[in-house]
């Protein structure tokens, strides 16, 4: 029996992310497990300069860029396939609704992401995925 059939490996583009990247894609290549590369728009973002729309589109625009480098990198690097999934909401929500509706058996993610400041006002999703999602959750530094 495989532990792990289904992983969902959390991506923002910052250090700790890409190491989460790097530890699913070994676990997905160890178990033959689906991986999914996931990347949230967080929507809940004040921004002054740009109205809302204009905010939302920029910020979906570079999570669907790095999401298509991330999963062709790993394609010619690893020879692994991974499914990009580009979702908005608020990050920890989105990423535990997400592995509940795919039935993922582990979530991989970095310890700490992008914004001091926001982690201040949102608080980690490393810690929000621990404690309030069903699934098992592994955070890498």
């Amino acid at each position: 029996m495989k532990q792990y059939k289904k992983i969902l490996a959390c991506y923002d583009s910052s250090v700790n992310s890409s190491r989460a990247i790097k530890h699913a894609v070994s676990l997905a290549r160890t178990y033959d497990a689906k991986l999914y590369i996931i990347y949230v728009v967080e929507k809940t973002h004040p921004v002054n300069f740009l109205d809302r729309k204009e905010y939302l589109k920029l910020v979906k625009d570079f999570g669907k860029k790095i999401l298509k480098r991330k999963v062709q990198s790993i394609k010619n690097n690893e020879q692994i396939t991974a499914e990009p999934i580009l979702k908005q909401g608020n990050v920890a929500d989105e990423i535990i609704k997400f592995a509940k509706n795919e039935r993922c058996d582990l979530i991989v993610v970095g310890s700490k992401g992008f914004g001091v400041m926001l982690r201040f006002f949102l608080g980690s999703v490393s810690n929000k995925l621990a404690t309030y999602g069903k699934t098992p959750v592994l955070i890498i530094k």
